[in-house]
């Protein structure tokens, strides 16, 4: 005999503890995006823990390989792509994969950003060598701007399909923005992993080279070091002010935890330049204080009209030429 109501009470107690599986791996590890999620309604921070729980078990493989079997990591990994395509046939298993299932069901998100994300976490299994800005921005979209498109489906717009259009490409700007971000941050902890993401041009423009920034740690002392990270904090600042139109065609109700997102990272570039750019010996943090004060200017804040600008992002920097190093120090 069947007790519908009971099989009911147990279904949501399941969810729940998926749920809340989903919740503690992101409060564990996005700090910034756990506290900017207390703008969003229950229903889209729900969705926003089960992507980010889904994109943080993808990269921990790839952050676990130091010191296994390449094939053992890709084997991993391709076995998580499975779980995901059971997922996405209705066929989830875990709570993650039941939780992932669940935010594409509820709010349409596209199959080809999960696999972008997961084509992107895959790069990590090469060596890390990007010649150029134009290499490592097609990185940086694969693990980055791939979740930018995920949150935005959450999100919700202010408008139908053309307005989700528009602000998907903001969305794909500020994930690079933010990836860059975290390459400024983690120099050093990426170096004794043996990998160096900043672009060789631009390394050699400095008359730097990859080298150095693996088995130097003195590099932070050198003035062409410093010339270098002040042009990439320039680079994603002029990347976050281009993504900032696309916070006004968010849903409302998204609005507060997309610009806490935005800035909270932001903000890791003021620290970078606190630290007298050494990225090697120490982590750029923001204070609780710092981060407090953030969270309190955006609430402050309140959502914003959409604005009439135009289709996508305008970088209104990196075009430009500079015929000495010392030139950068002129960008802002």
């Amino acid at each position: 005999m069947m007790f519908p109501g009971i099989i009911r009470e147990t279904d949501v107690d399941l969810a729940r503890a998926d749920a809340a599986q989903c919740e503690t791996i992101t409060r564990a590890h996005a700090r910034t995006f756990a506290l900017a999620s207390s703008f969003l309604p229950p229903r889209k921070r729900r969705g926003a823990f089960a992507v980010y729980a889904f994109c943080r078990l993808a990269d921990d493989i790839v952050d676990r390989a130091e010191g296994r079997d390449p094939a053992a990591v890709a084997e991993e990994l391709a076995l998580y792509r499975l779980g995901v395509d059971e997922a996405l046939h209705g066929r989830p298993e875990g709570p993650v994969f039941r939780e992932l299932h669940r935010a594409v069901c509820d709010f349409h998100v596209p199959r080809e950003v999960l696999v972008e994300l997961l084509d992107g976490v895959a790069c990590d299994l090469q060596p890390a060598f990007y010649r150029s800005w134009g290499d490592l921005t097609a990185y940086c979209e694969g693990v980055a701007s791939s979740v930018g498109s995920m949150c935005t489906y959450i999100f919700g717009v202010s408008g139908g399909e053309p307005v989700r259009e528009r602000a998907l490409k903001y969305a794909r700007t500020l994930g690079v923005a933010m990836q860059l971000t975290n390459i400024l941050r983690d120099v050093g902890e990426d170096a004794r992993r043996g990998r160096c993401y900043l672009p060789h041009d631009d390394l050699a423009f400095f008359g730097l080279d990859a080298a150095r920034v693996l088995g130097d740690p003195t590099l932070k002392d050198d003035p062409r070091w410093h010339r270098l990270m002040k042009h990439q904090v320039a680079r994603a600042r002029a990347l976050y002010r281009a993504a900032t139109p696309g916070i006004s065609l968010l849903a409302p109700d998204a609005q507060r935890c997309a610009r806490a997102c935005a800035d909270g990272y932001a903000a890791i570039l003021g620290a970078i330049e606190g630290n007298n750019y050494d990225s090697f010996s120490v982590r750029a943090r923001v204070g609780t204080w710092s981060r407090a004060s953030l969270l309190w200017q955006v609430w402050r804040s309140g959502p914003a009209h959409p604005e009439a600008h135009s289709d996508g992002p305008v970088i209104e920097w990196g075009t430009q030429r500079f015929s000495r190093p010392e030139d950068v120090d002129l960008c802002a």
